[in-house]
């Protein structure tokens, strides 16, 4: 028979509302959320608050940082052992469900499954389609190339330049072969990759037209790497379900995504992350260091004006979880709410039932009755973002307390 274990006295957030009140779980399922309940563990949550889950819809398990040298001198297998440390440590920050946003192939996804290694439930891209000379080629002006083990090419992660409709075709399909549950594309350059601009729209209309497509059929959906104003429009147009860090938004993109119900996952850790390495001595190279720097400002003020507008929000970072040892994904919160309108109990929203929708995962996200039983019990009040990843406490996942 299952253990009926109570939390009590704390500050319960349901994934919509906060308030006093008791949860009670039984095996991997919440069973209510009230006042006066039994069970027949009690954990106190005096001084804390009791959240769902937390969610990161974007992140990067296959890698340890931006040093770009030291990934290109590793085996290629380490970063399986990185992905290991980086799925338990999203668990030790409360992350119960994540969507890696390319890098981590079907058998890390099974590894957690079966068991093998600890993590939060994850929805995998496994490779970022991209176009020649696009965000995720990675071709260098010497003729070479770099080679960044989570975007090597391999019998579990397809080749990820695609280009024309036949092409991009091709690559939908190859990625879904392969067990990815959505389709990652990018339609603008990046920050970080070589030889391209975040500001360039990457992907004719007819390419993006095929992949929407293909996605549909497979039953999915497809994300776009977007930063630039033209590449996330042309994405919104193209149907995509989220785009991500959306650098540079005007009001015709934020009116396009309130038009087609689109989620925007911001990212605001990411260009932090990268002016944070490269002051910190680690070797990136310097035009990559200055359009982070330039976007800084510009990614600030567009989440403003997206949230503003009243854009659906769903927490993201592209960070894996050890930039540092006092790094957090959980940064990502405070961000939020200081860069724009956004509330306290907003940011929780956006990081529990908000990306339950956009990820699809219905059973996740909220404290109620029938919903899995991952819980968060964090020390003091919703209202305080700062150091959260110091204060969680406890970790609940399926039911099984893992921190």
């Amino acid at each position: 028979m299952a253990i009926r274990t109570v939390f009590k006295n704390g500050t319960v957030f349901d994934g919509t509302a906060a308030g006093t009140a008791d949860l009670v779980i039984e095996g991997r399922h919440v069973v209510d959320v009230g006042t006066d309940l039994d069970g027949d563990h009690v954990v106190d949550c005096a001084g804390k608050s009791v959240l769902p889950g937390l969610f990161d819809c974007h992140v990067h398990v296959m890698t340890r940082d931006f040093n770009l040298g030291r990934a290109e001198q590793q085996a290629f297998s380490l970063q399986y052992y990185e992905a290991k440390r980086n799925l338990s440590l999203l668990l030790d920050q409360g992350i119960t469900s994540a969507r890696d946003a390319a890098g981590a192939d079907l058998g890390v996804k099974q590894a957690i499954a079966q068991e093998l290694i600890e993590g939060p439930r994850l929805q995998i891209a496994i490779s970022m389609l991209s176009q020649t000379g696009g965000h995720g080629d990675v071709h260098l002006p010497s003729g070479g190339h770099r080679s960044i083990p989570m975007m090597t090419a391999h019998p579990g992660r397809p080749n990820p330049i695609v280009d024309g409709p036949d092409g991009v075709r091709r690559g939908v399909r190859e990625v879904l072969r392969a067990g990815a549950d959505a389709v990652k594309i990018a339609t603008t350059g990046g920050v970080m990759s070589p030889g391209d601009n975040p500001r360039h729209a990457q992907f004719r209309a007819d390419e993006l037209a095929v992949i929407v497509a293909e996605a549909a059929a497979a039953d999915t959906y497809v994300f776009a790497h977007a930063q630039g104003t033209e590449g996330i429009k042309a994405a919104l147009r193209a149907g995509v379900r989220s785009i991500e860090h959306g650098y540079y938004l005007d009001d015709e993109a934020v009116d396009l995504m309130l038009e087609r119900g689109a989620w925007l996952v911001p990212t605001l850790s990411a260009t932090r992350a990268i002016i944070d390495a490269a002051d910190s001595g680690i070797p990136i190279p310097e035009e990559n260091a200055d359009l982070a720097r330039e976007a800084v400002e510009a990614h600030q003020a567009s989440f403003a004006l997206a949230v503003q507008a009243g854009v659906k929000i769903a927490m993201g970072t592209d960070s894996p979880p050890y930039w540092s040892p006092t790094a957090s994904n959980l940064r990502e919160l405070a961000l939020m709410v200081n860069s724009s309108s956004m509330s306290a109990l907003d940011a929780w929203r956006a990081t529990t039932s908000s990306p339950a929708e956009l990820l699809r995962f219905d059973t996740a996200g909220r404290l109620a009755a029938g919903k899995l039983a991952d819980v968060v019990v964090i020390a003091g009040s919703l209202s305080d973002l700062d150091d959260l990843r110091g204060r969680v406490r406890q970790v609940w996942l399926d039911g099984t307390q893992v921190r």
